[in-house]
């Protein structure tokens, strides 16, 4: 390319994936080359091809079509790239320099049900956890409950009344929203009692031990009811990752007092507020960040800063993923904002507001009830379980009780964790019981039943996997060849959803290389294909498939039964 008098950093960061698979595995379009080189785009091309086409001979295939460069691998060198992943545990995907993350997620509030807006966060951060540690770093995972304010007044005076014991017992059953409405009536309906609650709130912010102790018992009876959810969900979530909103009670006047130390904590009006710049409200005046509101309170802005400082000098974090809604991007900004002009963070710091849409009914509205509630997440999952049960039963009617149920159980999570994740995060995704749990299109019982379908190729063969691991690969057949490409893709395209915090990246890819496997199972005989070299090439083919199916849905956090 020298010799075309162009730059290498001017043409490579051009060349990407082929828009086109017929035309090849990779492109450089030369149109953005044409006004460097004074030249027409389809000259560019033609001239590159005979430069380098007799370098990469033993390679690929190079052509030029319409301005465009095109490489298309030879199967002898995709058979030399599918015994190096055969024969790597990690099948290509290398480690990174271990760096150490807090990912702050799930995050449901004390005596509240969980409903499908912690779905998603719960299951991307799930994933993002899942992956990071597969690269080699350390993950602490922080699940921000909401267990601490003005609410637990009311809620411990509700408590009170009820009698402990009958209040636990509605809390354990996961009648959590019913104990928060009816706390929530009394307080609105009641003076006495709202009376009572405002000074519980004081007691309680004072440290009283009894009420504390009160306080104590909604807590635990709630997040009893959460790992119920967890673990019905398979995430990697435990008591043991509760960092709640009262664990940083103490740092909240040492941000406060740091802000004023560097001189950014001003008064408006009776509050403390910092001005980060370069945000402005309605009427186009600076738009401040509220830290300690007039009446003395902290704002939610005080406590994310407040996670920072604990994060930075305590975990000695490099890097704090945010899996939050959308709504939530300006907070975010502004937090970090402030936090590096506090001197909380400095810039080698690596903070991410890991954003993410809503979730729809199938009418495009925000997923409710037909009573019009939000959907509690414990509910849903039951639904989808049962329903998987039926989906099941009526595919394999041959497996044991014992054994559908188990299956059901991994197609029912597994459809609705998928069908959050095999959307683009950003964007809002339309709940759809028919499609998320069908056996064809994009979806988990796709894929979970390539993986079985594979298995079930090596129970008839009945021989060891580890024999056929350093087999030669034959690629003659087109489908052979199809699936070789998807399969050799496979770690980048991990390392990139990895990077890019995308899992829909991943799932896309796992579905192309289910698909093709299914072209290549109706096409290619695998056990009845003649010589011995060709079935062991073909058994090879089939394990590398499952290997790939199986590390990408473990890191999604969805199971692969073995029979469906």
């Amino acid at each position: 390319m020298s010799s075309l008098g162009v730059e290498e950093s001017d043409w490579l960061r051009f060349f990407g994936r082929a828009t086109v698979e017929d035309h090849g595995d990779v492109a450089l379009p030369c149109h953005p080359l044409s006004s460097i080189l004074r030249r027409s785009p389809i000259e560019i091309a033609d001239e590159i091809c005979k430069l380098v086409g007799g370098q990469l001979e033993e390679i690929a295939h190079i052509s030029s079509s319409s301005g465009f460069v095109n490489l298309k691998a030879k199967p002898s060198w995709i058979s030399s790239r599918l015994s190096k992943l055969q024969g790597d545990p990690r099948i290509g995907v290398g480690l990174d320099k271990g760096l150490t993350y807090a990912v702050d997620y799930s995050a449901p509030n004390v005596a509240k049900e969980m409903h499908v807006g912690h779905l998603r966060s719960t299951v991307i951060g799930d994933t993002i956890v899942r992956m990071l540690e597969f690269k080699g770093h350390t993950v602490i995972r922080e699940n921000h409950v909401g267990d601490w304010g003005t609410p637990f007044g009311m809620l411990i005076e509700h408590l009170l009344d009820l009698g402990e014991d009958k209040a636990a017992n509605e809390l354990g059953v996961g009648d959590l929203d019913s104990f928060y409405k009816q706390a929530r009536e009394k307080f609105v309906s009641n003076d006495d009692f709202a009376d009572k609650s405002r000074k519980r709130v004081v007691q309680l912010q004072s440290g009283d031990k009894e009420t504390l102790r009160l306080w104590g018992v909604l807590v635990d009876e709630s997040m009893r009811y959460f790992n119920e959810v967890y673990s019905m969900l398979g995430v990697l979530l435990n008591d043991g990752d509760i960092r709640g909103e009262s664990s940083y009670q103490d740092l909240l006047p040492i941000v406060v007092e740091r802000l004023s130390e560097e001189g950014i904590l001003e008064n408006s009006e009776g509050a403390d507020v910092v001005f980060p710049g370069g945000w402005i409200n309605r009427e186009g005046d600076p738009l401040p960040m509220i830290i300690r509101k007039a009446d003395g309170g902290y704002n939610y802005s005080t406590s994310d800063l407040a996670c920072i400082i604990d994060r930075v000098e305590r975990l000695h974090c490099d890097g704090f993923l945010y899996v939050v809604g959308t709504p939530q991007k300006q907070h975010f900004e502004m937090v970090f904002q402030v936090a590096r002009q506090a001197g909380f963070m400095s810039d080698s710091h690596h903070a991410v507001h890991v954003n993410f849409g809503s979730v729809l009914g199938t009418d495009g509205k925000v997923l409710k009830s037909r009573e019009g509630d939000v959907i509690k997440l414990h509910d849903l999952l039951k639904e989808s379980i049962k329903r998987a049960d039926e989906a099941v039963r009526e595919k394999n009617p041959n497996l044991s009780a014992r054994e559908r149920e188990g299956v059901a159980r991994e197609v029912g999570i597994g459809a609705v964790k998928y069908a959050d994740l095999s959307t683009e995060r950003t964007k809002d995704y339309i709940f759809d019981w028919e499609r998320m749990l069908s056996f064809e299109g994009n979806t988990a019982p796709y894929l979970q039943y390539a993986f079985a379908r594979i298995c079930s190729i090596f129970r008839k063969w009945g021989g060891r996997r580890n024999e056929i691991l350093e087999s030669e690969f034959i690629l003659n057949h087109p489908d052979e060849i199809y699936l070789s490409r998807k399969l050799v893709d496979f770690p980048s395209i991990l390392e990139d959803s990895i990077n890019s915090f995308s899992p829909h990246k991943l799932c896309t890819h796992l579905h192309s290389i289910a698909s093709s496997f299914a072209s290549f199972y109706e096409n290619c005989k695998v056990l009845n294909s003649g010589d011995q070299k060709t079935i062991n090439s073909r058994l090879a083919l089939c394990d590398l498939t499952a290997r790939q199916l199986e590390l990408g849905l473990g890191l999604l956090g969805i199971g692969n039964p073995e029979r469906m």
